[in-house]
């Protein structure tokens, strides 16, 4: 086996399961990094043929710069699991698996032809220093309306991922006051609850604060501390003043007046 063959048959594998990849995986972006990786096989698969161009362009254009832009594309706006998968064209579905059979057909009648008839030889030898400018005049010249085609195809892909990408509002987009008010419309919790121990006669972490109306604000207590089973902490009963003799009530209830000689006027007796 040669080092050609023995490249194709290591790396079309991966290729294969990079392909696969694509429309298996379950996110987008794992899907753009599948496409790269078919990509890049490709590319060498160009360069160990000797279409050096063909590899560089592989590389540069498809997977350096569309894979890039749509990597991109996808971290920017984001693609929610959620997404409605309703199908908004009517047929779209059929159409699609009815494609895709008739490109098998023809997939499979091209290789059964080569099969049959034999590869056909190249019609002139591959020159390494000419190769570039033989490519040139096959595109811009012999091949220049399926090249101007596939741009044409290109700039519709570009639209189709405008219009698919487009929301339609039925409305205008919320402004922050509006967002404010209906976040305040269904009441409940305004503002943020008191935290455990507020207005509470115990200050600890596991006593519920108390609501204006006096009912405990079970939300204040952190919710780890159920998992703990970490008891509450007992109350601790408040101590009762003693009664105050009448000769000291009435020191506190009774006035003292001075004279600015500091001589005592009345009041304390």
């Amino acid at each position: 086996m040669t080092g050609e063959e023995v490249l194709f048959w290591a790396l079309a594998p991966l290729a294969v399961a990079g392909a696969l990849g694509v429309i298996a995986a379950a996110k987008a972006v794992y899907s753009a990094l599948f496409l790269a990786m078919t990509m890049i096989i490709v590319a060498m698969f160009y360069v160990a043929q000797g279409a050096l161009f063909l590899g560089v362009v592989q590389v540069v254009v498809y997977t350096g710069a569309v894979m890039m832009l749509f990597l991109f594309v996808l971290m920017f706006i984001g693609v929610d699991s959620s997404e409605s998968l309703v199908e908004t064209i009517r047929g779209q579905r059929i159409a699609a698996i009815v494609a895709g059979l008739g490109f098998g057909i023809l997939l499979i009648a091209a290789i059964g032809n080569v099969a049959a008839t034999g590869a056909r030889p190249n019609a002139a030898p591959m020159d390494p220093d000419n190769n570039v400018e033989a490519l040139a005049a096959l595109i811009f010249v012999r091949y220049l309306w399926a090249f101007e085609l596939t741009s044409a195809l290109l700039i519709t892909a570009a639209l189709g991922a405008m219009v698919l990408a487009y929301r339609e509002r039925d409305r205008s987009r919320k402004t922050q006051r509006e967002l404010a008010v209906e976040r305040f419309q269904p009441g409940g919790h305004p503002t943020t609850l008191a935290g455990p121990g507020v207005y509470a006669r115990h200050n600890a972490v596991d006593v519920p604060a108390r609501l204006p109306d006096g009912t405990p604000a079970l939300q204040s207590i952190s919710r780890i501390l159920v998992p703990r089973d970490i008891p509450p902490t007992p109350p601790t009963p408040t101590p009762r003043r003693r009664a105050r003799p009448a000769h000291l009530r009435a020191a506190t209830n009774g006035h003292a007046h001075y004279s600015t000689n500091g001589h005592h006027k009345g009041g304390l007796q």
